[in-house]
């Protein structure tokens, strides 16, 4: 920008100066005629004294030049042949009133050019110089932000205790010595031990990583410094870097301190492929900011991601986040503590290994909002109570989210309880546990197991496929109804195949996924061929009352034999 301006000051003195000496010039040729006239008795003394040294006609007039000055005389005035005697005379073309008009014009018209050139350098003046003050306030307010950016860095005050995060027993265990560390940081420094100087908490999102480190920090009783990872990765170039050293500056200052990241994956993600300068830049410099410490600092670093196989291999070396903690989905004894905790202050009258039963796959935070909406759903109901009803009232839409619900007409109807009653009735035959079947859900229960058999992974494909099986049988016809069904039976099969060798063939072999599809939709068919009866009395019901549960089929098996 600078040199912009240099060069338009330079353009603007270059066209003023040629303006003006074109002004000059033009002027000089338009008024050159600058003789005086005189009379007869001062040219005859001229004449006497011999002072003529140049003479020349131009109608009218007689010039002659001197020394010093140059004159006019009407020629009749004169006799030329005596002049002539002692000065040559000239003759030259006289001026005319048509050449001064013409000349009077070229210069009218350079002028105006010149004082056009001339406002146009002035725009481009005031345009450059309101392009420098736009680009002034533009710097004043990102140097404020960015100043901004780095002074929003304070410590907090954790009042949360390990107490108050259930379910985390063996993470409780791993962050013991943290805490007794960050509190008695002189009697580890004289036995020469070392503390870990970061600590990783991997993890599924929901699982409680946020709240373990603010629980670490509140067991300690020191500042906690909390920051997503997206937070350093800023617009303007440099404020990543300086805002990770102004955070670890501050956690010195205040030690022994936490500092905790969340969401690191946001700024350690794996060097090269599609490059990000400032990214880079703000992980090197807590990559170094880290490796830094001393061990007499007292400042751990905590982190958090799900994304462990994104992070840049130097962030996961030791002396960096050199220890690791993973963190699961809790097990059905750490929903029920869970459940315990957010279920504390409500009035409820459930039994809460019950509900733990049926929260597989649940997340620590998918628990609280699972309480929650139970609480609003007994609510609308007008009761003061929370029930195990409430619960199953809410549960698919904690999981899944609120589902549009869908109008059907009697055909339509029909065809879903009969797909839906198959399901149900396979499901039953074959053990595998589900709470009721509805025409627009499932209610199986995932099993906290770590082993599943053939048998077992065979027996839930049967189930998703037992539904298009019977609407064949029944109304010779196949339906849209089942791709979500049909797509789970081929990732189990293709689980079954490539990765548990449970295939006709050690080795994967694609062609054993159709197979084992194919076999076990002959079983199934075969099966429900031979429980029609059945198969309707259950669909008529599922029809009615739009769901079924698990006991009112045995009960109607048993009624049918």
């Amino acid at each position: 920008m600078k040199q912009t301006l240099q060069r338009f000051k330079f353009i603007k003195i270059l066209i003023i100066f040629s303006a003006f000496m074109i002004t000059a010039l033009l002027s000089f040729a338009f008024l050159r005629e600058n003789a005086k006239p005189i009379d007869l008795h001062t040219y005859n003394m001229l004449k006497k004294n011999d002072k003529i040294l140049e003479a020349y006609i131009q109608e009218p007039f007689l010039y002659i030049k001197t020394d010093t000055q140059t004159y006019k005389i009407i020629q009749q005035a004169i006799d030329l042949k005596e002049l002539s005697q002692s000065v040559a005379i000239d003759v030259r073309e006289t001026k005319n009133l048509t050449d001064d008009i013409v000349n009077i014009a070229i210069l009218a018209i350079l002028i105006f050019f010149v004082l056009l050139i001339f406002r146009g350098v002035k725009k481009e003046q005031e345009k450059a110089d309101n392009i420098q003050n736009e680009q002034k306030k533009i710097f004043a307010v990102q140097s404020n932000q960015i100043e901004s950016l780095t002074q929003d860095i304070f410590p907090q005050k954790s009042d949360i205790k390990f107490e108050d995060v259930a379910g985390i027993e063996e993470v409780k265990e791993e962050l013991v010595e943290i805490i007794d560390f960050l509190k008695n940081p002189t009697l580890y420094k004289d036995f020469g031990a070392k503390m870990p100087k970061g600590v990783l908490l991997v993890g599924p999102p929901g699982v409680g990583k946020t709240m373990i480190a603010k629980a670490v920090a509140g067991e300690a009783g020191v500042p906690f410094f909390y920051h997503s990872g997206s937070s350093f990765v800023q617009i303007y170039a440099g404020v990543g870097p300086k805002r990770v050293r102004e955070l670890f500056s501050k956690a010195k200052s205040v030690a022994p301190s936490i500092i905790f990241i969340d969401e690191i994956d946001a700024v350690g993600k794996a060097r090269g492929g599609f490059r990000n300068d400032e990214r880079e830049a703000t992980l090197n410099q807590l990559l170094t900011s880290m490796d830094g410490f001393e061990d007499s600092s007292g400042v751990i670093v905590i982190a958090a991601t799900n994304k462990i196989d994104m992070l840049d291999d130097a962030l996961l070396r030791s002396g960096r986040f050199d220890r690791r903690v993973y963190i699961s989905l809790p097990n059905f004894e750490e929903r029920v503590k869970v459940l315990e905790v957010h279920l504390k202050n409500i009035n409820h009258s459930i039994d809460i290994e019950k509900v733990s039963k049926f929260c597989v796959g649940f997340s620590g935070a998918s628990l609280a909002s699972l309480a929650n909406e139970a609480v609003l759903n007994a609510i609308r109901r007008h009761s003061n109570i929370v029930e195990f009803e409430d619960f199953l009232a809410v549960k698919d839409k904690v999981l899944l989210g609120k589902r549009k619900k869908l109008s059907f007409s009697e055909d339509e109807r029909k065809i879903v309880s009969t797909y839906q009653a198959a399901k149900a009735l396979t499901a039953y035959w074959l053990d595998i546990d589900f709470d009721k079947m509805g025409l627009l859900s499932d209610g199986f229960k995932e099993i906290d197991s770590e082993l599943n058999s053939k048998t077992q992974m065979l027996s839930k494909i049967k189930v998703c496929l037992a539904g298009i099986s019977a609407v064949e049988l029944i109304f010779k016809d196949f339906y849209t109804f089942g791709a979500d069904d049909l797509e789970t039976a081929k990732n189990i099969a293709i689980e079954m195949v490539e990765r548990y060798g449970m295939g006709n063939r050690l080795y994967p072999n694609p062609a054993d996924v159709s197979s084992i599809i194919e076999e076990c939709k002959l079983e199934i068919k075969e099966f429900l061929n031979g429980y029609i009866a059945t198969l309707n009395v259950i669909s008529d019901y599922i029809n009615e009352h739009e769901a079924i549960s698990k006991k009112a089929i045995g009960e109607m098996i048993q009624d049918v034999f």
